[in-house]
């Protein structure tokens, strides 16, 4: 009997744009969610925008714009890359919904009727220079327990423990760098430590891998503590019922989206949401990376259980993805969007890679450039698409694209690639897609083997009958290797059901053969990675190293001698910034919009760290007016500004009076 399944995936920050970091959880996600319609089961696959918080904001604020507008742009852009990852949603919506203040609402009555709701005062990093209560992803410090530095105000990336800001060791407002204060100001708290029991049976149960599982029982025996799930304004989210300027955390209605879109989904499509969300009837599954485990495995499950609604049958935990064995590096070019990836390259090269990658465990992947196109190369150009080149193109020249029979041989090769589907499937079913891939490649490899002993290009000479046979069975083994592929390449898949004039593949029909069957045109499938396309994607990626100091290599020889000339060639103009703004997704940039008296000139700067966005303009600066315009992939950049330091936060720029004429030259 088919199942009926619900899937989630973690939802993408309305702050920035989707990277290939990302695209790993999505890809795995979105392979699981198509192997399972594929077995002909029923799976709803839901996500949204996680839309609030004080970041988000922040970024409105910072670009003249509404949040409202903000995560409205985000959302289509989100949604965007996804397509052109074949990554396909049944619903993907927002947090920012009617469905999901409802629900946020409702949850939260609920835990207060019940007594798990706790209000308290509790003091806070405030900053003065900011006006504003710091969330706790806007002050920084050393972690309280393994004091590694640099941390957020919430959970330390080093260690995973959890805390609240004013534990934090050293701390400073993450946005001007000044050393905050404390104010009181009353919460709400959520008792997590109410639900230990009931938390503690659910992991029991199989709610985790047994890797977290173990990492969670560090946890139970530390204690679980209370939960601060309100933010004081200003604050861009939901309030909370009957306060003035207090709001639900984004971390309380974030999870509760997932339910929010299952919800718009059902209601469009005339589908009874309790029956799907809240009934055994359906299976319920979420995929998370491991740096929000803490929340998916305590926070939620205990709101869950709380107020009545079902937890999920498990949780499935990624790692992360590193590249060329590092942490993704924007000065490297290896912190890749979804979208400049997408430029440059073919989206199935990756969901082929991280699928080759992925065995179902939380163990972080590599995306190694170099086996990156050799394996693409080898696998999907010279095994798979190689199997349909091969037999496709003879089929149509010599036989009328007319397929014959099969005869022992044959049936003995096909019946040996019939009789690895279980495996498979349940590679799959386990989200151990790099043991499917391997067993994939091995019958690929089986495949072409046959075709090289029985030589149809040499036997057409000879034996038409022969040639015929090897033709259709190369041509039955392609379906059934592309029927395995399709979860990881359907875009792929299409063009082999196209080519073979069969309707949609599924797993159901591995079993049936191709016999006296009228084929359509071959036409090419994939094309070869480039090395030259993979080098031009991490240049594109590379941010500015403008205003960067070099290394400093002592006894390292003075570059070549300059004359008066070449000096003479720079042409130093006083400059107006009449417009300066952040730079969406790159750190150390701003944006400038510079007057040289009558002449515009726009500039991307790499003083993003050391100076604010609404602090420079009206400023006058010194320009490289001559410079030569460089694209980058924010836009053309007109000239640089003049200014000095080691970098970061230490970069000062050369200004002039604010009586100097904009344009006048500096000689």
């Amino acid at each position: 009997m088919p199942r009926k399944i619900v899937v989630t995936s973690a939802l993408p920050y309305a702050n920035g744009p989707i990277h290939i970091g990302h695209l790993v959880e999505y890809l795995q996600t979105d392979i699981w969610v198509r192997f399972q319609k594929m077995c002909g089961n029923q799976c709803f696959y839901f996500c949204a925008d996680d839309t609030h918080g004080t970041a988000i904001m922040i970024s409105a604020r910072n670009q003249g714009i509404k949040p409202e507008e903000l995560i409205e742009r985000m959302h289509k852009e989100h949604k965007t890359d996804f397509e052109n990852f074949f990554i396909e949603f049944d619903n993907y919506y927002s947090t920012h919904s009617p469905e999901n203040q409802n629900f946020s609402e409702q949850i939260f009555n609920a835990l207060n009727k019940a007594g798990s709701i706790a209000k308290r005062n509790i003091e806070q990093t405030y900053c003065e220079n900011c006006k504003m209560f710091l969330p706790d992803r806007y002050i920084r410090g050393s972690c309280p327990k393994c004091k590694a530095q640099d941390q957020y105000g919430d959970s330390c990336e080093v260690c995973g423990t959890t805390y609240q800001p004013t534990d934090l060791i050293n701390p400073r407002c993450s946005t001007c760098d000044s050393k905050p204060v404390r104010k009181t100001s009353e919460h709400y708290f959520f008792k997590l430590s109410d639900f230990e029991l009931l938390l503690r049976r659910l992991i029991e149960n199989g709610y985790t891998q047994k890797s977290v599982a173990n990492k969670l029982d560090e946890w139970f025996s530390t204690g679980l503590k209370d939960w601060d799930i309100s933010r004081d304004g200003p604050y861009f989210g939901f309030k909370i019922p009957g306060e003035e300027n207090k709001y639900f955390y984004v971390w309380l209605d974030a999870p509760i989206g997932y339910m929010a879109s299952a919800k718009n989904y059902c209601d469009k499509n005339g589908l009874d949401f309790n029956k799907v969300w809240n009934s055994p009837e359906y299976e319920l599954y979420h995929f998370i990376g491991k740096d929000i485990m803490y929340f998916h495995a305590l926070f939620w499950p205990a709101m869950i259980l709380g107020s009545g609604f079902k937890t999920a049958n498990k949780l499935f935990i990624h790692g992360f993805l590193t590249v060329n064995g590092e942490k993704m590096s924007k000065s490297r070019g290896t912190f890749i969007r979804a979208s400049t990836y997408h430029k440059h390259l073919n989206p199935e090269y990756l969901r082929y890679y991280y699928a080759s990658k992925l065995a179902g465990g939380i163990e972080d992947i590599d995306l190694n450039f170099e086996d990156f196109i050799n394996r693409t190369n080898s696998d999907l150009v010279g095994k798979f698409a190689n199997l349909a080149s091969r037999s496709g193109p003879m089929l149509t020249k010599q036989f009328n694209s007319q397929l014959g029979q099969l005869d022992q041989q044959a049936r003995d090769l096909i019946n040996q690639l019939i009789a690895a589907k279980n495996e498979i499937i349940q590679s799959y079913e386990t989200l151990n897609f790099a043991a499917a891939v391997r067993t994939i490649t091995a019958l690929a490899d089986l495949a072409n083997r046959y075709v090289e002993q029985n030589q149809p290009w040499a036997m057409v000479k000879t034996d038409l009958e022969k040639t015929l046979t090897t033709l259709t069975a190369t041509i039955n083994a392609v379906r059934i290797i592309t029927i395995y592929l399709k979860p990881i390449l359907p875009k792929f898949a299409e063009k082999i059901e196209k080519f073979l004039n069969v309707g949609k593949l599924s797993f159901a029909d591995v079993d049936k053969l191709l016999e006296n069957h009228k084929i359509n045109t071959f036409e090419r499938l994939i094309d070869r990675v480039e090395k030259e396309k993979v080098d031009a994607m991490v240049e594109e990626s590379k941010e500015s190293q403008a205003l960067q100091p070099a290394p400093v290599t002592l006894g390292e020889p003075i570059a070549q001698e300059c004359t008066i000339e070449d000096f003479a060639k720079i042409d130093l103009r006083i400059a107006k910034v009449i417009k300066a703004e952040a730079v969406a997704g790159a750190d150390k940039l701003l944006y400038l919009k510079l007057d040289l008296g009558g002449i515009e000139k726009n500039v991307f700067a790499g003083i993003a760290q050391a100076y604010k966005p609404q602090d420079l303009t009206g400023k006058i600066v010194i320009c490289l007016a001559n410079l030569k315009p460089r694209k980058m992939k924010f836009g053309l950049s007109e000239g640089m500004i003049l200014a000095a330091g080691a970098g970061g936060k230490d970069i000062f720029m050369l200004t002039a009076d604010v009586g100097v004429v904009p344009g006048q030259r500096i000689k």
